[in-house]
């Protein structure tokens, strides 16, 4: 199994971000807003996020298959996700039909890092 792991500024509000907006429930009942790491986990993905790694793992990218891309999006939206974040990337501010052959949106939290969820194009 390989469970990614996001550096964040402030812990409370990547927790807010991820569990509120983004559908992930905290997987460890002893994690909590001052643990150095957090375990997420979502449909059978996992990852964590951390205050305490090297200041060099802002910005990691990470992809997770689903099954609808755009009413994901569109829950993603109703709840707050902020799309003004990235304004000149398509992608971030909506599901794009991809040249290779992928549906696809991505979100980007306040350190900068990106989850990209895809599904084939059928």
């Amino acid at each position: 199994m390989i469970i990614p792991l996001f550096k964040v500024t402030n812990m409370t509000e990547a927790i807010r971000y991820y569990t509120e907006v983004l559908d992930f429930v905290m997987t460890d009942p002893n994690d909590n807003a001052d643990s150095p790491v957090v375990d997420l986990g979502r449909d059978g993905w996992n990852m964590q996020i951390t205050t305490s790694e090297s200041e060099r793992l802002f910005g990691s990218v990470i992809y997770f298959w689903v099954e609808d891309v755009d009413a994901l999006f569109a829950k993603y939206v109703e709840r707050g996700l902020d799309i003004s974040l990235r304004p000149g990337s398509p992608v971030h501010q909506g599901p794009v039909d991809q040249t290779w052959g992928r549906r696809e949106f991505y979100v980007t939290d306040a350190d900068g890092n990106t989850i990209r969820f895809c599904k084939l194009i059928e």
